[in-house]
């Protein structure tokens, strides 16, 4: 790969390959400085950074909560040249004990298992745009807690000047970066930002329609289930919840490659009201954002694979601030 080390096979290689060498091999400080840009920009459901410093600090952090973490890469999508900066879709499937106190409380002892989807952008062999969203509505139930209980906790734990901060991702602190594509052309994604936009526009029955009757499905909350009536209940529940936000997708990618499924990979979002009656409960007007990222793969018989992400615990936050 031009202007990327020659230790990396491919970009899947290079993005698998520093995820271990930074988490597992504890490479940190150099790793970090190495293959994060230090002015990179890093969006998550609960608001917007920048800066190497500032994610080795976040990383040391989780590290001292979950010091067993494994960090189990099931997929990369991308898109992109060497040349001109590449685009990847990391699904991660994490697995770690609480250990330490840190930004989820006191240490448990629990043994957790959760995803996180991380998009990221690198140039020259070095990451400097990326949007990350972790399944913390997993992680706290494998604690005992219901998201928008541990939601309401940690508004209660703040002080006025905390509470009164911005506690979440919107449109209007974004700030443009480095990558400014939207994907590619590749006919996998082109079809699954279609069914995504019918579903939004409230057109259910496409579902069994084109998604596999045996679909396996994994969605946020560590919802692993499988079937029609499953992914209706899902894709029903989070529309009804938010009727008249605006659905936009953000970036678009398909896949063909040896020995895997056609493959799609969506980073979408939701900006508008809390207005209806779904899978957050009674409507309570609040203005949220829902930063989302899925995964699809297909076989002969339509969408046989779907993972979805979003931050539950970063929702109730702003459904209960306002």
């Amino acid at each position: 790969m031009n202007n990327f080390s020659n230790k990396f096979r491919d970009f899947p290689d290079y993005i698998l390959g520093i995820t271990e060498e930074i988490w597992e091999q504890r490479g940190l400080g150099p790793a970090m400085k190495s293959y994060y840009h230090p002015d990179v920009i890093v969006r998550t459901p609960s608001g917007i950074g920048s800066g190497e410093p500032s994610m080795t600090k976040a990383t040391l952090e989780t590290l001292h909560a979950f010091p067993d973490r494994v960090l189990l890469g099931e997929d990369v999508i991308w898109s992109g040249t060497p040349e001109d900066g590449m685009l990847s879709s990391h699904r991660i499937l994490s697995q770690a004990t609480h250990l330490g106190d840190g930004p989820f409380g006191p240490a448990t002892g629990k043994q957790l298992t959760y995803r996180a989807f991380a998009d990221c952008f690198a140039q020259a062999g070095q990451i400097n745009d990326e949007w990350l969203v972790r399944d913390n509505g997993a992680i706290v139930r494998q604690m005992g807690h219901a998201p928008r209980d541990w939601a309401q906790q940690q508004i209660d734990g703040m002080d006025e000047a905390t509470r009164a901060a911005p506690n979440a991702f919107t449109p209007q602190i974004d700030r443009q970066g480095p990558y400014t594509g939207a994907g590619n052309d590749n006919p996998w994604g082109a079809k699954y930002a279609d069914l995504l936009e019918r579903i939004m526009r409230a057109e259910l029955s496409v579902i069994p329609d084109a998604w596999d009757r045996a679909c396996s499905l994994e969605y946020p909350g560590g919802v692993s289930t499988h079937g029609h009536e499953a992914a209706d209940r899902f894709w029903l529940g989070l529309r009804a919840a938010f009727p008249s936000a605006h659905f936009t997708l953000h970036h678009v990618m398909g896949r063909d490659d040896d020995m895997m499924s056609p493959r799609a990979a969506i980073r979408w979002s939701l900006w508008g009201r809390h207005d209806g009656w779904g899978i957050f409960g009674a409507p309570t007007g609040a203005q949220i954002y829902v930063m989302g990222i899925a995964h699809a793969e297909f076989g002969p018989w339509g969408l046989r694979r779907e993972y979805v992400m979003f931050d539950e615990t970063a929702i109730w936050m702003q459904i209960l601030s306002n």
